[in-house]
């Protein structure tokens, strides 16, 4: 994934800019900085969902029930399809796809434009790649017989991933956004294993590897950030309310140095 820039657009009422050493005699008022986002922090409790379904996923791989399970199912599934259904192929870029549409329509997210491209490029990166090496390393045959690569499902992996990423962003604003794209998820994993391409423990691997690559791209983003993708300008913003005289208003102060 590439990175994006963004610029920033900004209007005050009774703007000033001080230049040299003028200054303005003014009462005392705090000025309030722009709050910055936070950055996720690693908690162990983060990791249950996603190491459960990564671990029954592992687990299925040699287990004679789960394998038994894992044809129950898919004759269940599959019993009396006539016509496959390929909305899979799309709804697996849905969820973080939503996160853009989200910023498109106004409804402003935790990151801006740059930052959240940056997060999401790392976690496809990650998950791409355990999903890629787990599926050269397997080798496991898929329902179908179309081939040896079921094992972990991309298609869930990409899903789970931006439907972590749409949780993250917009889980302050409304928690049925993200619930909304763990829904769209789940479904993929479904339409995976209900068009014959993969096994519930492929599909359950594939959730739990999206849903972690992406909470690594989080608690790693302020090194990826500062290491990788650091501005050479350094810039500063901050609010200014402020009165003198017969006027008054509020300003915004942007720096760049």
């Amino acid at each position: 994934m590439k990175a994006f820039s963004i610029s920033v657009l900004f209007i005050g009422c009774f703007f000033t800019v001080a230049s040299g050493c003028a200054q303005v005699k003014t009462d005392s008022i705090a000025i309030t900085a722009i709050p910055q986002p936070q950055a996720l922090k690693f908690n162990y409790k983060q990791l249950i969902i996603p190491a459960a379904l990564m671990t029954y996923g592992i687990i299925g791989i040699e287990s004679d029930a789960i394998k038994y399970w894992n044809s129950e199912l898919k004759d269940e599934v599959t019993e009396n399809i006539d016509k496959k259904i390929t909305i899979d192929d799309f709804s697996q870029y849905a969820p973080a796809a939503a996160v853009y549409g989200l910023n498109l329509m106004g409804v402003k997210g935790k990151h801006n434009l740059k930052d959240r491209s940056i997060i999401l490029g790392t976690s496809y990166l990650l998950m791409s790649g355990s999903v890629l090496g787990l599926k050269s390393l397997t080798k496991i045959e898929r329902p179908d017989g179309s081939g040896n690569n079921s094992f972990p499902s991309g298609h869930t992996a990409t899903a789970f991933a931006g439907a972590e990423f749409l949780w993250q962003e917009y889980k302050d604003v409304s928690i049925w956004y993200g619930l909304s794209g763990y829904a769209v998820a789940a479904g993929t994993g479904f339409f995976r294993m209900y068009n014959d391409k993969h096994w519930l423990t492929d599909v359950a691997m594939g959730a739990g590897i999206g849903i972690l690559s992406t909470k690594v791209a989080y608690w790693i983003f302020p090194y990826v950030n500062n290491k990788i993708f650091k501005s050479k300008k350094k810039e500063a913003a901050m609010i200014a309310p402020f009165y003198s005289d017969h006027q008054y208003g509020m300003g915004l102060i942007y720096n760049f140095k």
